[in-house]
């Protein structure tokens, strides 16, 4: 077990602490402020609503239909909304954006049971046993997800799929998803380019699966954009279980969607596995872990900078300082959670893996990685994970330091004493 100090969660200023001066979205973002401000003024259309019950029938008017399922998602739905109109301080574009991917998931909620209903042989799909690649957000496990990727005996999630799991379906029905997909990435990164730095990804990419945690009102993917210190605090005490659970059936759907085999071992990859580790392995207890770890100076400062360049586009008022207390707490607590699960559970099979030495020599630890799985590391993948590291963007141009973030190496070192 870690031995890990608390440290304390100040979501607000500290005493003495000087701000940072605010900054500016870049132009086509406040464009598109400018221009949703012009257009609810002029009344050509209604300011988007983010009252929980209008959301709710949004959606059932347009797919006609109420049935969303079991009941677990209805109570984080509620805080989500109220966290929304209360603390995050959305700008028109947050406001829209918000609008946008809650009327989705509440969308697609339906999709799901009405698919399930259609396809119960859907639920009874084998799933391997997943190789899970845990750590703390930006602590390398995406490279070591796309290295895996390459290899073709193994399943992956692509974001288009993670974004979207249930696709629409009809009389001559096409996939947008990955279309859609795409279109959605070029414009987040039209009002923020910086973003493609952070995080390089395209649509049929191999990806973590945020999306499937929003499906249950769950998940980092709305804490990392929005300013809702009430719904991370609230998630901190739930029972992830059920999440989990329709996770593996969204897993499911995925596989019934590509029409092949759903039993190959399924490389999975999100940091909020590390906080809810033990919810994964109650509905996946065949689960293999690839423990990355990472210098925590590194994984806190360059959490700030991803959850900063999302935040500052959907709200005027996004603090670098407030985002550094809110996720040096968020770090130390998956880690705290992550280390005591995985100490209550030797028998789960285990292997550490440091981020430098990934750094120094990629293909030492992929051998150890697969001699730990009992996979032929084979010629045709080794040829398959050199290409794609010879094309990846390695997050070129990704600049940023702790201490914009109000933060000091050694408050860090002392919340995380072990590493992230």
């Amino acid at each position: 077990m870690y031995a890990l100090a608390t440290p304390q969660p100040l979501l607000g200023p500290r005493p003495g602490d000087a701000r940072p001066a605010p900054i500016a979205p870049g132009p086509s973002a406040r464009f598109a402020t400018a221009a949703l401000r012009a257009v609810w003024r002029a009344g050509i259309t209604d300011v988007p609503s983010l009252d929980g019950d209008a959301l709710i029938a949004q959606a059932t008017r347009q797919e006609a239909s109420d049935d969303f399922g079991p009941d677990h998602w209805r109570e984080p739905f509620a805080v989500l909304v109220r966290a929304l109109n209360d603390e995050a301080d959305l700008n028109p574009v947050g406001r829209t954006l918000a609008y946008g991917q809650i009327t989705k998931v509440l969308r697609e909620r339906l999709r799901a049971q009405a698919l399930w209903r259609a396809h119960p042989e859907i639920l009874e799909l084998p799933l391997g046993p997943p190789i899970v690649v845990l750590g703390s957000m930006r602590s390398g496990t995406t490279r070591v997800q796309r290295l895996l990727a390459c290899d073709d005996r193994l399943a992956h999630t692509r974001l288009f799929e993670s974004l979207t799991p249930v696709p629409e379906r009809g009389r001559g029905w096409v996939d947008y998803r990955a279309a859609k997909t795409s279109a959605g990435l070029a414009f987040l990164h039209s009002l923020n380019p910086k973003l493609a730095a952070v995080h390089p990804s395209g649509a049929g990419l191999p990806d973590e699966e945020f999306g499937l945690f929003s499906f249950a009102f769950s998940g980092a993917q709305f804490q990392a954009q929005w300013r809702i210190p009430s719904f991370a605090r609230w998630w901190e005490d739930q029972d992830a279980i059920p999440v989990y659970q329709e996770f593996r059936r969204l897993m499911q759907t995925i596989a019934w969607t590509r029409g092949g085999r759903s039993d190959r071992p399924w490389v999975l990859k999100a940091p909020q596995f590390m906080e809810e580790l033990d919810a994964l392995l109650t509905v996946f207890p065949d689960a293999r872990l690839l423990c990355l770890g990472r210098d925590p100076v590194d994984v806190v400062a360059s959490s700030c900078s991803l959850v900063w360049q999302q935040q500052r586009i959907q709200s005027d008022t996004a603090d670098r300082h407030w985002i550094g207390r809110e996720w040096l707490h968020k770090t130390a607590h998956r880690v705290r959670a992550a280390a005591d699960c995985r100490a209550a559970r030797p028998d789960v099979p285990q292997l550490i893996i440091d981020f430098a030495a990934v750094n120094r020599d990629w293909r030492r630890e992929i051998e150890r990685i697969y001699a730990f799985l009992g996979l032929e590391l084979t010629a045709r993948t080794l040829a398959a994970m050199q290409a794609y590291l010879r094309g990846s963007d390695q997050h070129h141009g990704h600049r940023y330091t702790l201490e914009e973030f109000g933060l000091g190496r050694d408050e860090v070192r002392h919340a995380l004493p072990n590493g992230a």
